[in-house]
């Protein structure tokens, strides 16, 4: 074996940063290198980072980096979902870190999200504080996050349909255990909530912890498709709830939980 390979670590100590893209995001790319490059790991661990276009242009690969851990990789358009979904079949690592392409990571986060899975197995994933990125530079957080440590099953889905379809805790600072994202199908195929869809059923089934620094710079921007009026239009915005707490709660009826309980002794 070559001398260079033993230093290269094993997929086991490799993030796997996921980033759907289209055009009108592309060109915030760069920023988002920036921050993963500022992340700084615990020894013997790497990230590689899959930037999946959502659908086949030349609008994207201009803002790609140059950069050995980057990949790109284009497909037919089907939403972010999909795009994150696909993302997964171009890259092997333990764990699985959401980055939005018009986001930023703030320092410390992919270690923060590293240290609480590496150091509790039954912790399935991990969430963080999230500040809007304004447009003029500034930030800005919201009251009522949860305080850090685990966020147990069940929580976040009672708090969700207590508080108008929303969440507790935000799906874009995702940090998931790539065995139990891939054992859930991935994101939902809707065009929009799919995060949120994963979110939900990745508490059915298992703990969750969440960091109260905040991990994630959420940017505000005329273009994201959040703003978009088809996303705030009443009657799909009942559908998409619907069917992400139809199948939140199909999965707790199951009674599985990951990792499965120790079987007690005889």
């Amino acid at each position: 074996m070559p001398a260079y390979a033993e230093a290269v670590p094993p997929a086991s100590r490799r993030v796997i940063v996921v980033t759907a893209v289209h055009g009108p995001s592309a060109a915030f790319l760069p920023e988002a290198h920036e921050s993963l490059c500022a992340q700084e790991l615990p020894p013997g661990w790497e990230w590689h980072w899959v930037i999946q276009e959502d659908g086949r242009t030349d609008d994207v690969r201009p803002y790609v980096p140059d950069d050995s851990r980057v990949s790109f990789h284009q497909g037919r358009p089907g939403g972010p979902g999909v795009a994150r979904t696909f993302a997964l079949a171009h890259a092997e690592g333990a764990h699985v870190k959401i980055l939005d392409a018009d986001d930023q990571l703030t320092p410390g986060a992919l270690a923060r999200d590293l240290a609480a899975l590496e150091a509790d197995p039954a912790i399935g994933w991990t969430t963080s504080r999230a500040l809007d990125l304004l447009p003029d530079g500034t930030t800005t957080g919201f009251p009522g996050d949860p305080a850090e440590g685990p966020i147990e099953p069940g929580a976040v889905l009672d708090f969700w349909r207590a508080h108008d379809f929303r969440a507790p805790v935000h799906p874009a600072t995702l940090c998931v255990r790539r065995d139990l994202l891939l054992a859930l199908g991935g994101w939902m195929a809707l065009p929009a909530s799919e995060d949120t869809g994963l979110l939900l059923a990745l508490n059915s089934v298992s703990r969750g912890w969440f960091s109260a620094e905040p991990g994630l710079l959420y940017r505000k921007w005329e273009g994201q498709m959040t703003g978009m009026p088809a996303h705030a239009d009443p009657a799909e915005r009942r559908a998409r709830m619907a069917v992400v707490e139809t199948r939140a709660r199909a999965l707790a009826s199951f009674g599985w939980r990951c990792p499965p309980p120790t079987p007690s002794a005889p």
